[in-house]
């Protein structure tokens, strides 16, 4: 008689929603670290030294880097908490969906903030 061998299904199936979750919180906090840093070394007082601030290439990059980071970190926690507690598919679904609309809202918002006149 052959031994019971049954391979369970989806068993790692949040690893990687987990490990990208962590991910991002790490670019999150990293640029949160330099940020702190640049503004204790430069510390702007004025409008214009904070339009100086993000005026540079890398600043820009890096500030969307976080908010790109930002939104990936929100989407997985938001989608997790759906597949959790909301048991009706088609609730669900629409509930992801208003999520992953509004989020690239913002990701067009702040695009258009950084890059924007």
């Amino acid at each position: 008689m052959k031994p019971y061998t049954k391979t369970p299904v989806g068993a790692h199936y949040g690893t990687s929603g987990f490990l990208l979750q962590r991910f991002t919180a790490v670019v999150m906090a990293l640029y949160t670290l330099g940020l702190f840093v640049c503004l204790a070394w430069h510390g702007p007082a004025s409008y214009a030294d904070w339009k100086a601030l993000f005026a540079g290439a890398f600043m820009r990059v890096a500030t969307m880097l976080f908010f790109v980071a930002l939104l990936g970190h929100a989407w997985i926690g938001m989608r997790d908490i759906f597949m959790d507690y909301v048991k009706p598919m088609g609730l669900r679904l629409t509930l992801q969906f208003a999520v992953v609309v509004a989020l690239l809202f913002y990701l067009v918002w702040a695009a258009s903030i950084l890059w924007g006149r």
